[in-house]
């Protein structure tokens, strides 16, 4: 029974320290998305820069999977070339290494402070990002917490007969402990975390310095995988050379690093001063070696992934940009109204997938669900493109007027592009239910929905109007339409109560997940007010910027 409560106590602390290194990832994510991708755009002309531009963003959102899938969504759309998008990669390498190297000298006292100043930010700010780095702060307090609680709980593990069997076991298979940390880290999505148990494990004598620097070997190729595997999903082969071309790296340095495993040890004891120093000073160097050795060669490595994986264009591809021209940059105007009319289809795009998820709603359509999702991919991608493509425009070129007009170009394409990821998590989610369930919304819902639906895609068109337009009054009115769908939602919400305060409720009654439903629907308009209405609003003082929470 012991063992037993043991067990579930490592498996808990386990997985607090994976939540708080997702919670610092995506806290920071949140707080700087956009802007890390305007500045990677802008940073990706020489191999050093790339490198360097890789490794800062690594290092502040401790993902070099996100930093991967990100790269890579800049070479699918061919505004980044290969070669600095593989340095990029490398400097990402590295960059992940930091916050280990971190917390190998322990820093557990300031996991109280970092959870107190980061719930106070969360709980204080409205959305916005001082509350995602308050978000990011309790992940970090939270990781520092979980793994002060690992590093308590391994020394009465020391006697485990189960646990060091195991560990036995992988000591005499090296290549077995390379796959199990493959697969743990490609499983955990961070190598992080799984870096920092390696370290526990080892300050603890629970694994010789020979297995610690194999499953570290795994963690880094482990890592890896990812964005192969969530990086291309389309049938163009030229979309998975650089995650491939990542992951090649990472076979090659593993292979080396497992043939040079016995002059490891000694080396690393003369770097640290103790276990957990060693492993994350073996992190460091082997990511270094690494990068090191590729961005001298990187020139042909990418000639060879381009004959391994050829470009296959497909010009029907909705994905693929139809205005943007890398020869218009030169004369911001052009470039500028190009990226307009690319901004322009994504509200095309949208409307038929909301078109589709009225279908998929309210007439039982798997097909219908299938297709939305898909057009919602493409307005993500076509959202990368234009955001790739004002990020790398020449600023020295953009007056006063043109930087003012780039900024509510991406302002817009991101609201869309928003809008449908809501529509796609949210409505298209709640489809998918009613058509796995045979579920069926009452008379008066599918009425009303349909209706609330039709509003939704009338608003769509105002604000594709808006944008071309900016008129003040049209903005005032789709502004208001916020209101609508708040009411809307507490009126549902009212009636739901009542149902249940007069005990008219049975185990068919839709009403909670109708609501959701009308929540997602309120969530996706607030997205296209964001996109054309408020801004309008603010540049004639109606409506002030720091208002907005008020607005909401």
């Amino acid at each position: 029974m012991k063992e037993f409560q043991v067990i579930i106590a490592f498996s808990g602390f386990i997985a607090l320290l994976l939540w708080g290194v997702h919670m610092v990832q995506t806290g920071v994510q949140r707080a700087f998305g956009k802007t890390l991708g305007l500045w990677m755009g802008r940073a990706m002309g020489s191999l050093p820069r790339a490198f360097g531009t890789g490794l800062a963003i690594t290092a502040a959102i401790q993902s070099s999977t996100a930093t991967g899938l990100m790269i890579t969504g800049f070479a699918v759309t061919g505004l980044v070339s290969l070669v600095p998008g593989m340095a990029a990669m490398l400097g990402a390498n590295v960059g992940t290494t930091l916050i280990v190297q971190a917390l190998s000298f322990k820093p557990t006292a300031l996991a109280p402070g970092l959870i107190l100043i980061g719930v106070w930010m969360f709980r204080h700010y409205a959305p916005g990002r001082s509350r995602d780095l308050g978000r990011a702060l309790i992940g970090l307090g939270l990781l520092l917490l979980s793994l002060s609680e690992l590093v308590t709980m391994f020394e009465p593990l020391k006697s485990a007969p189960m646990l060091g069997t195991a560990l036995d076991a992988l000591g005499d298979a090296p290549f077995l402990a390379l796959i199990a940390s493959t697969a743990l880290t490609w499983a955990s999505h961070s190598s992080v975390a799984v870096v920092v148990l390696i370290m526990s494990l080892a300050l603890h004598d629970l694994i010789d310095p020979t297995l610690a620097y194999t499953l570290v070997l795994g963690a880094n190729l482990g890592t890896a995988i990812n964005p192969v595997l969530e990086g291309g999903h389309d049938d163009n082969p030229a979309s998975r050379r650089l995650p491939i071309g990542n992951l090649g790296t990472r076979v090659i340095g593993c292979v080396l690093g497992m043939a040079l495993l016995p002059w490891a040890t000694p080396i690393m004891q003369a770097l640290g001063s103790d276990a957990s120093h060693s492993v994350a000073n073996f992190h460091l160097l082997f990511n270094l070696v690494v990068a090191a050795c590729f961005m001298p060669i990187l020139r042909p490595y990418a000639i060879l992934l381009q004959r391994l994986l050829p470009q296959r264009s497909d010009p029907d591809d909705p994905a693929r940009p139809h205005y943007l021209d890398e020869a218009a940059r030169e004369v911001p105007a052009v470039a500028l109204g190009q990226a307009a009319r690319e901004a322009l289809r994504l509200t095309d795009l949208l409307r038929e997938s909301l078109q589709l998820t009225q279908h998929a709603l309210l007439r039982d359509d798997g097909q219908a669900i299938g297709r939305a999702r898909y057009l919602n991919g493409v307005i993500s991608q076509l959202d990368q493109s234009i955001t790739t493509f004002l990020a790398t425009q020449d600023q020295e070129s953009l007056s006063a007027e043109d930087e003012q007009y780039l900024k509510s170009i991406l302002a817009f394409s991101m609201n869309i592009a928003h809008a449908a990821s809501v529509s796609g998590m949210g409505l298209l989610g709640h489809a998918s239910r009613l058509h796995k369930k045979h579920w069926v919304l009452d008379a008066d819902q599918r009425t009303e929905l349909t209706a609330t639906l039709e509003r939704l895609q009338r608003n769509l068109r105002q604000a594709a109007s808006l944008f071309v337009s900016a008129d003040r009054q049209v903005a005032r009115n789709l502004a208001f339409e916020k209101e609508y769908f708040r009411n809307l939602e507490a009126k549902a919400a009212d009636r739901h109560l009542e149902r249940i305060k007069t005990g008219q409720l049975d185990a068919a009654d839709m009403g909670a997940f109708y609501l959701e439903i009308l929540r997602d629907t309120g969530g996706v308009n607030a997205y296209l007010v964001n996109a054309a209405a408020y801004p309008i609003l603010i540049k004639y003082g109606e409506l002030r910027p720091n208002r907005l929470r008020e607005a909401d």
